[in-house]
């Protein structure tokens, strides 16, 4: 066992973090660490992990001092951050830590869309740890998987943008199950032709025509499911956009800031088509269909027949 790579997820409990971790512990190349909080000690899922086989340390990536996240990463070859997506910048300690102690390879949070900088803040502050990470001389590898697959069908969690057709339509956008993530990124930082490289991991292609399509096809509301569509406009979105940023910057209410970064991100999709597979491969990214042709993926027509099929069907989104 010691002599395989040891691999520490930072927010191995949170929405994307937990099904990373379950597959590096289902796996059998790595040993696996996971970093929480003290206050976090308790949770099942930590408990469920070590029963696994995983060890637990602790430390806060926000708070804890360089010196101190360099004893939480010691003996450490990969790091895997897959922390909430507005704390991105408060990784630059960890990443500081991560080179100080000879970390092989680094993934920073990014698990989204591709796109460039001045259309999401969200996106900028990924950009702008990615410079650092190379700054620092670190090995690297940039993950993203487009948008959910979960928030594509029409979800309680974005219920404002649910039912909406934004521009046309018509725009192209990858889409990723989040509970499949796991094996594809074990996959991936196990290859050495990921190392210095960005991956966009896809399970399918599809528009806001073909999701409004699928939801009339296999909803229970049926037709009329058809009833329900609006329209949103790019000037519509731009105004929400710039609601939810004034609004934070005067109150702090995380709830703007949400409602900032969700409209943004309908721009970079649905206006400027940013998640698509052309514009992922323009921007460099190496496509994980063709690195690993075995893996088969998921529909959106296959995740929307078992969606609707449930009596309840619902997605619960933690912010861990």
């Amino acid at each position: 066992m010691a002599s395989k790579p040891l691999v520490l997820v930072v927010g191995g409990t949170g929405n994307t973090g937990k099904h990373i971790t379950e597959a590096l512990l289902n796996g059998r190349d790595f040993r696996v660490a996971v970093l929480t909080r003290p206050s976090s000690l308790s949770k099942p899922a930590l408990e469920s992990f070590r029963a696994k086989g995983a060890e637990i340390r602790t430390g806060d990536f926000r708070s804890d001092s360089v010196e101190k996240l360099k004893e939480a990463l010691s003996g450490v070859d990969i790091l895997i951050s897959s922390i909430n997506g507005f704390a991105i910048l408060d990784q630059k300690p960890l990443l500081a830590a991560a080179k100080e102690v000879g970390v092989k390879r680094v993934i920073p949070c990014d698990f989204a869309t591709p796109g460039k900088r001045g259309v999401r803040e969200l996106n900028d502050t990924k950009l702008e740890i990615h410079d650092y990470i190379k700054q620092l001389g670190l090995g690297y590898t940039f993950i993203d998987i487009g948008w959910w697959t979960q928030l594509t069908l029409p979800s309680p969690l974005l219920s404002s943008l649910s039912y909406k057709i934004i521009g046309k339509g018509d725009k192209k956008l990858l889409v990723t199950d989040v509970t499949h993530v796991g094996p594809y990124v074990a996959r991936i930082i196990a290859d050495e032709r990921t190392l210095n490289h960005s991956v966009i991991v896809w399970e399918d292609e599809v528009t806001l025509l073909d999701v409004k399509r699928l939801v009339e096809k296999y909803s229970p509301d049926g037709e009329a499911a058809k009833d329900k569509w609006t329209y949103l406009t790019y000037e519509e979105l731009l105004k929400l956009a710039a609601q939810g940023r004034e609004e934070y910057k005067r109150t702090g209410n995380p709830e703007a800031h949400v409602l900032q970064a969700s409209s943004e991100y309908m721009i970079s999709i649905h206006i400027l088509g940013e998640d698509s597979l052309e514009n992922a491969k323009a921007l460099g990214y190496l496509d994980v269909r063709e690195l690993y042709p075995d893996i088969h993926p998921t529909s959106l027509e296959e995740f929307a027949q078992e969606f609707y099929s449930q009596k309840k069907p619902a997605f619960v989104y933690s912010t861990e």
